[in-house]
């Protein structure tokens, strides 16, 4: 049997996936619960794998190892660097990167990995999907196909925002996405990458994430609702 797998970082991002979900059991794997279900009768993986790279590609990979993948979404939230691109509003990852990932000394550019490049490609037919899903949203919100820089760091930094948007045209920032990107390259696993807006870097963002952090999961699971129908 395939299954969607459906990758997010917290507890709240898990919670408004789930709830989406039908027909739930639970499984156990090196104490990452699974939890398996149905959404509009499609099969589907739910994990935390809580925050940072090594936590998601670790979960990744597990999924991928235990399960019969179809492809991967992850889920979550981000701070917002583009100015076009409000808090609440919804992201899409067509290209994704590593803004903390620096072997520069050997000649290459910020974010260059070996074998990969800067930049990894979400699903051509999941973005063409996701396209279609963005004409049906009539939400309150705006949904954009845009460049998601990853890092092991929450950004709050106005200096730092500003030189990861300069350096990598990006239009969000969080802490997942790219390294569940770099696995599923690898393994050649379909994937693609959807983020809620729930702050903007400036100094004190931390305090914007807080609260709009449930709005910014349920928007994204709207999206999701309708990217899965």
């Amino acid at each position: 049997m395939k299954f969607i797998g459906i990758i997010a970082a917290m507890d709240e991002e898990v919670n408004s996936i789930k709830e989406l979900m039908q027909d739930i059991t639970t499984k156990k794997i090196y104490e990452l619960e699974c939890v398996l279900g149905k959404i509009h009768s499609k099969n589907i993986i739910l994990v935390k794998c809580g925050i940072g790279k090594v936590n998601a590609a670790r979960t990744t990979q597990l999924l991928i190892d235990n399960f019969e993948i179809d492809y991967i979404i992850n889920v979550g939230t981000a701070g917002g660097l583009n100015p076009e691109i409000e808090i609440g509003d919804v992201v899409i990852g067509e290209k994704l990167l590593q803004h903390d990932f620096d072997v520069s000394a050997g000649g290459h550019e910020k974010g260059y990995i070996s074998d990969l490049g800067i930049y990894m490609f979400s699903n051509t037919a999941l973005i063409e999907k996701a396209k279609d899903s963005m004409e049906n949203v009539n939400e309150d919100f705006n949904v954009h196909l845009g460049i998601i820089a990853t890092g092991d760091i929450f950004v709050q930094d106005v200096s730092v925002k500003n030189k990861i948007e300069e350096e990598f045209h990006a239009d969000c920032v969080e802490m997942e996405g790219a390294a569940i990107a770099q696995v599923c390259t690898l393994d050649k696993v379909p994937f693609i990458v959807i983020r809620g807006i729930s702050d903007k870097p400036n100094g004190s963002n931390g305090i914007d994430f807080e609260k709009y952090l449930e709005m910014a999961c349920r928007r994204y699971a709207k999206f999701i609702d309708i990217f899965l129908k």
